[in-house]
C-alpha cells in the first residue's frame, strides 16, 4: 500500500471516530433521551440508585426504566400519567410551585435539581413515563388483573397490577371540590367496569377497567322536577354496595338514622327505585336468586329483607335466637356476605367480636365463630374455601389489627396479627394473596414514608399467602385512609 492510500485510510478513520463521539454517550437505560440524562447525572450513580447500590437506597433502582418499574422498598415510586401521586417527584423537588417536597432531598449531599429538570421529569410522568420508545408501563393488556383501592382521604382510587403487586394508577373521582370520601367500589362480575360510591355525594360513578377511564355518574337519589336540588333530604354516607350477577343492577345503602336503599340501572345509567326508613344500615347482599336484598343494621341485632323491586315493605330478621328485635343490642352487625351455595349469610358483628351464620330458610343463626377484636369487612377465598374478615383494633405481635380465617364448612377459626388498623381486604386468586388495607390515620400508628397531598397520614397494605396463611414481609405504601379494595375477575 502506498503512503498516499494508507493516509487516506487513517484520514478516514479518524472521521468516523470523531463522529461517532459526537453523537453522545448511547443511552443503555431506556429512558426517552432528555430523562435518561437527568437521571444518570443525578440518580444511578456510585453509591446511589445504580444496580451496585440500589439495595441500600430504599431498594429502588434508577439504572434502567425497567428497574425503575420494579418499584422500590415502599412500592411504586412514579404512577404514569400522574406525577401528582408519584413520590419521587416529592424528593427531587425544591421548588413551592412545582409541588410537595419531602426530605431527605435527592440527590443525596449533591447539587439539587434545577427547575426545569424538576419540571421535566414531571411533565414526563404526566405523560405516561414512556421509555425511549413510547411505551407506558401497564397499558398494553386492557384485560390486565387489576385490584383497586378507595382513599378516602384523597378522593382517590389506588390501582394495583396483580401480577407485580405494585401500584400501577392513581385514578381522581368525585365531582366536587370539597373532599367526598370514596367509601366503598365494586368490579361489575364480567370484569368490565367498576363503581364507587362516596360519603359526601349523592351519586354512583361508572368507569371503565379496560383503562380505567371515567363513564359516568349515576344519581342515587330523586330530585325535584327540572332541578339538580336533591329532595331526599339527609341521604349522603353512602357506605356499600351489591351489584347483580348480570353486571345491570347495583343496590347502594345510604348509613344515615333514617336510612336509605337505591336500586339503579347501570347500563342506563338512572335511579330506578329509592326507598328509606332503613335504621343504620350498612353491608348489603343479595340472595342466590337475585329477587331479595338483605341489610345490616348496624345498631341493633338484625337484618332487614327487602325485595329487588321494592314492592313488597321490608321485614326484619333477628340475628340472635330466642332474642325479639332490639336497636339497643350490642352486636352491632357490620359486612354481610351470602355462601356459596346459597344458603346462609355470614354477618360480622362489631360488638361482640363474631361472626354469626344466619341460614336464610330457617331464619335462624346456626353458627357463632368469635374473632379478633371489632370485625369489619369479610372476604371469601373460592379456592381455599376460607373466609377472611379484618379486625381493627386485634393487638398482638406489635401489630394493632388482625385478620382471622375461618372455614367455609367447618367454621373454624385461626388468626393472624397484621397492619395497623385494618379494614378493607381483597382475594386475589389470579395469584393466591390476599391484600390487607391498613387506614393508619390514629396518631399513634406507624409514620408515613413520604408526604401525601392531603391531611393525614399514608396508609399502606400488607400481603398475605392464601395458601399458608402467612404474612410476607413487605408492605406498600399507599395514599390517606385506604378504606375498601375490590379485585377485578
Amino acid at each position: 500500500m502506498t503512503f498516499f492510500c494508507r493516509y487516506v485510510l487513517l484520514a478516514g478513520l479518524l472521521f468516523v471516530y470523531s463522529c461517532t463521539k459526537d453523537v453522545g454517550t448511547k443511552n443503555y437505560g431506556a429512558y426517552p433521551n432528555n430523562i435518561d440524562k437527568i437521571v444518570k447525572k443525578n440518580c444511578s450513580v456510585s453509591g446511589c440508585h445504580n444496580t451496585a447500590s440500589y439495595m441500600a437506597a430504599g431498594a429502588l433502582n434508577l439504572e434502567t426504566w425497567s428497574e425503575l418499574f420494579k418499584g422500590s422498598a415502599n412500592g411504586s415510586p412514579v404512577i404514569p400519567y400522574n406525577s401528582k401521586y408519584s413520590s419521587l417527584c416529592y424528593y427531587i423537588n425544591t421548588f413551592v410551585e412545582l409541588g410537595p417536597q419531602n426530605g431527605p432531598t435527592m440527590p443525596l449531599n449533591r447539587t439539587s435539581l434545577s427547575y426545569d429538570d424538576v419540571k421535566a421529569m414531571k411533565d414526563w410522568i404526566d405523560k405516561g413515563a414512556p421509555d425511549l420508545n413510547g411505551t407506558v408501563k401497564w397499558a398494553d393488556n386492557p384485560k390486565r388483573k387489576k385490584l383497586y383501592a378507595v382513599n378516602q382521604g384523597c378522593d382517590v382510587v389506588t390501582v394495583f397490577d396483580s401480577e407485580t403487586r405494585l401500584p400501577m394508577r392513581y385514578i381522581e373521582v368525585g365531582n366536587k371540590l370539597d373532599t367526598e370520601s370514596p367509601h366503598q367500589l365494586k368490579v361489575s362480575p364480567d370484569g368490565n367496569y367498576w363503581y364507587v360510591l362516596f360519603i359526601g355525594n349523592n351519586i354512583l360513578q361508572k368507569f371503565r377497567c379496560s383503562d380505567d377511564s371515567y363513564v359516568g355518574d349515576i344519581p342515587l337519589t330523586p330530585f325535584a322536577a327540572g332541578t339538580t336540588t336533591n329532595t331526599s333530604g339527609d341521604a349522603q354516607n353512602w357506605n356499600t354496595l351489591a351489584i347483580s350477577s348480570d353486571g345491570k343492577r347495583a343496590y347502594c345503602v345510604s348509613w344515615t338514622a333514617s336510612g336509605k336503599v337505591a336500586a339503579v340501572d347501570l347500563e342506563n345509567m338512572k335511579l330506578l327505585h329509592y326507598s328509606g326508613g332503613f335504621y343504620e344500615p350498612h353491608g348489603i347482599t343479595l340472595n342466590r336468586t337475585e329477587d331479595k336484598i338483605y341489610v345490616a343494621s348496624q345498631r341493633g341485632n338484625f337484618i332487614t329483607e327487602i325485595d329487588t323491586g321494592f314492592q313488597f315493605g321490608t321485614k326484619r330478621l333477628v340475628i340472635e335466637n330466642g332474642a325479639t328485635e332490639n336497636p339497643s343490642s350490642s352486636l352491632d352487625p357490620h359486612d354481610m356476605i351470602l355462601s356459596p351455595d346459597g344458603q346462609n349469610i355470614l354477618i360480622t358483628c362489631q360488638q361482640t367480636n363474631e361472626l354469626r351464620v344466619f341460614n336464610i330458610a330457617t331464619a335462624s343463626v346456626i353458627a357463632v365463630v368469635s374473632l379478633g377484636s371489632f370485625p369489619q369487612e369479610i372476604m371469601y377465598s373460592k379456592s381455599t374455601n376460607q373466609y377472611f374478615i379484618t379486625c381493627t383494633n386485634d393487638v398482638g405481635n406489635g401489630f394493632t389489627g388482625a385478620v382471622s380465617r375461618v372455614d367455609g364448612t367447618t367454621f373454624a377459626h385461626t388468626k393472624l396479627n397484621v397492619g395497623y388498623q385494618p379494614h378493607g381486604l381483597a382475594v386475589d386468586e389470579n395469584t393466591k394473596i390476599l391484600y390487607v388495607l391498613s387506614r393508619n390515620v390514629s396518631s399513634a400508628g406507624p409514620p408515613s414514608h413520604h408526604t401525601g397531598l392531603c391531611g393525614g397520614k399514608n396508609g399502606f397494605v400488607n400481603f398475605i399467602d392464601l395458601n399458608t396463611f402467612t404474612l410476607l414481609p413487605k408492605k406498600t405504601e399507599l395514599s390517606v385512609d385506604p378504606y375498601y379494595i375490590y379485585a377485578r375477575p
